[in-house]
């Protein structure tokens, strides 16, 4: 193991332990922190990735374990989202100079963007007919505890749930394809559990707060509202939220097999395609034991990194992304960045990053260049090479990839 890079920070609560070295870290942030340090049943302490930018609730790149209690909020609305890659037996010489048609054909087979739900190709919400064999086929292991959550909640009743299958979603939510160190090509992509995920998400954000109302419970920050184990939404949390991380490893793997497709299309030819697979959560809730103890462990942009498991660390459009064997650092309690974080809210990218610096940071690339994805562009985050070096006792590199083709919602 090599010798630790944290720093640590304690105001009141627990210590903060932060692998920040060398990376931006925005005072609002630590605040934020703080605030998460002071809850009662955190256990030991809060870690903070490089990544570690302002979140609503908890902060995005932190691992929060606790002891008897859940923070809705701090899991968040993307329930799930992750990353998926697989590196295929294609080499770049196999490839087409111009990868526009394959951009294209990406494009074709996975519904994205705002108008990328089903909904948008004629199909009335909650509407089943017709809908892909493929999409149906991954429906199934979902469909019986998902009529058990409908009934114990009739707010997911008039979800997209089925529709979202499949699809990509906006954002930062992305399809690619990229090149390693070797000229092997991989396939990535990056996306959560979409409508339905963000609908339990905001559902039992809200119920924790009405238990805080209803029990008098002061809090920092009100978005810190939590359910304590042994109330009655506690193992309903729990069960929708491990519901909801299935939907997202599932359409991870529907869109895959659907991007793999396209590419054999597109090129014309037919090449082995998980040649090695990875499939990784970095938003949701785990039971782990750490330090003695049986935690839950609350990984808001952040990835699980114990001792040889593999993840992924994707950069910015135009950046690097690594796939990472984890070291198994219990001081992180076994965990590492998610990606690069941001240091510009989108708003303010889209003031201050011109379309120009916004082509030439994706030169090579292709992928969209124009101003709606402008709250992407690389400049909008952090350094993914600092973030690495700030982590090398968290997770070693195993490949170093380079995007060609970006599809973005």
């Amino acid at each position: 193991m090599t010798q630790q890079s944290y720093e640590v920070m304690q105001d009141g609560g627990v210590p903060i332990k932060s692998w920040t070295v060398g990376v931006p870290f925005e005072a609002e942030a630590k605040e934020q922190l703080k605030n998460i340090s002071r809850m009662p049943f955190i256990h030991r302490w809060v870690a903070a990735m490089p990544d570690v930018h302002l979140g609503k609730g908890a902060t995005i790149g932190s691992v929060v374990p606790t002891l008897g209690a859940v923070i809705p909020a701090a899991v968040g609305v993307d329930i799930g989202c992750g990353m998926m890659a697989v590196r295929t037996s294609l080499k770049a010489g196999q490839l087409p100079d111009n990868l526009a048609g394959v951009r294209n054909a990406i494009e074709r087979v996975v519904p994205h963007g705002r108008t990328g739900g089903r909904r948008g190709k004629g199909r009335d919400k909650g509407a089943w007919a017709n809908l892909p064999d493929d999409v149906m086929a991954a429906w199934a292991p979902l469909s019986a505890q998902f009529d058990v959550l409908k009934e114990k909640h009739g707010v997911l009743k008039n979800t997209n749930n089925i529709n979202h299958l499949g699809t990509l979603g906006t954002g930062n939510h992305f399809i690619e394809m990229c090149l390693d160190e070797h000229e092997n090509v991989w396939l990535m992509l990056h996306s959560g559990s979409r409508g339905v995920g963000n609908r339990i998400g905001t559902y039992f954000i809200e119920m924790a707060k009405k238990d805080m109302e209803r029990w008098h419970i002061r809090l920092p920050d009100s978005d810190l509202a939590y359910l304590p184990e042994g109330s009655d939404h506690f193992d309903e949390y729990v069960e929708a939220v491990e519901w909801a991380q299935n939907f997202a490893r599932i359409n991870r793997e529907v869109m895959m097999a659907r991007v793999i497709k396209a590419v054999k299309d597109s090129l014309g030819m037919d090449f082995e395609a998980r040649m090695e697979a990875v499939n990784c959560h970095h938003n949701y809730i785990s039971r782990e034991h750490h330090y003695g103890e049986n935690v839950l462990v609350t990984r808001k942009g952040a990835v699980r990194a114990r001792a040889g498991e593999m993840g992924i660390i994707p950069g910015s459009m135009g950046a690097r992304s690594f796939i990472v064997r984890g070291l198994g650092n219990e001081e992180s309690f076994c965990s590492c960045s998610h990606g690069a974080g941001r240091v510009m809210s989108r708003t303010k990218a889209k003031k201050l990053v011109s379309l120009e610096a916004h082509r030439q940071a994706t030169a090579g690339v292709e992928c969209r260049k124009d101003a709606g994805v402008i709250d992407e562009t690389p400049s909008a985050y952090k350094s993914i090479e600092k973030v690495m070096e700030a982590q090398k006792d968290l997770v070693e590199v195993v490949y170093t990839l380079k995007q060609v083709v970006c599809v973005k919602g």
